[in-house]
């Protein structure tokens, strides 16, 4: 575990050897999502996974005003000064996407390049943003009240993730376990601090990343796939990639490719690998 801000622990692994790259999960999961990916990329990068707040085996605080966005990032450099890691290249999916770009805006020296799955700045338009707030809300209350299976079944049941029901049965039961064994306050507080209602939106400020950047989505989400669109417009020299046959859920349902996609992104991305931290070790660290 690694002490942050306050008496707050985060949950963090660290494994393989090379330059290292942050991995950032979604929305009731936590590092273990990346598991298959880690292992794919294992020969050629430094992977550090972190259990955001609220998620996995990382503190779950009962102030909801810990879970504020703008105090993730600072939260993240405190694990990768844990680590002695000085850059870091970030890998964010959905939830860990937002996570990553408002990482590299508040800490860009702390950077390399920038991998989002999945992932969107927010919500630009206050009154639709202020809709998703009242409907995170009433989500929130509903999971304190009802509990996480229930929470799990609604969640599992969204269009979002039909791709999902298509991936091997023992894959299938892993991701729900995982998310059964998300806390109800946990969940409740990351959707008050972190979701995408509570979120200050970053489409405005997305001109000042200078990282290296690309852009993933499966070609079945075509919501993400326009939010990827737009990222890529207002990013410099930015990429999008969209998998085919492939949701919204890249990393779980595609991680060997996605991985081959990484790689090959670092490789043909000097500048981030000019500043990307090396980590020589070949020991696997587990924190």
């Amino acid at each position: 575990m690694v002490h942050v801000a306050g008496d707050l622990a985060l949950h963090v692994e660290a494994r393989g050897s090379g330059e290292a790259t942050l991995l950032l999960h979604g929305f009731t999961e936590s590092g273990r999502a990346w598991n298959p990916l880690v292992a794919a990329l294992r020969g050629s990068l430094h992977t550090v996974t972190v259990d955001l707040i609220g998620h996995g085996r990382s503190g779950a605080p009962d102030d909801a005003a810990r879970y504020a966005m703008e105090r993730v990032p600072g939260d993240l450099c405190s694990v990768l000064d844990a680590l002695g890691i000085a850059r870091a290249h970030l890998v964010g999916y959905s939830l860990g996407g937002r996570v990553a770009l408002r990482t590299v805006l508040d800490a860009p020296g702390r950077v390399g390049a920038l991998i989002l799955v999945s992932a969107s700045a927010g919500i630009a338009d206050p009154a639709e943003r202020r809709m998703r707030r009242t409907s995170d809300l009433a989500f929130a209350e509903r999971i304190e009240r009802e509990g996480t299976r229930r929470f799990v079944d609604e969640w599992e049941s969204l269009e979002l993730f039909a791709s999902e029901r298509a991936l091997p049965a023992a894959r299938r039961a892993a991701l729900r376990r995982e998310r059964l064994a998300q806390r109800p306050r946990g969940l409740a507080n990351s959707l008050h601090g972190m979701g995408q209602g509570a979120m200050e939106p970053l489409w405005d400020r997305l001109g000042e990343i200078r990282a290296p950047v690309l852009v993933v989505t499966g070609a079945q989400d075509a919501r993400y796939g326009a939010l990827a669109a737009d990222l890529v417009s207002r990013i410099a020299g930015a990429r999008h990639v969209a998998l085919p046959e492939t949701g919204h859920a890249v990393h779980r349902e595609r991680p060997p490719e996605l991985a081959a996609l990484i790689a090959e992104f670092l490789r043909a991305a000097p500048a981030a690998r000019a500043i990307a931290t090396e980590i020589t070790t070949t020991t696997e660290a587990r924190i």
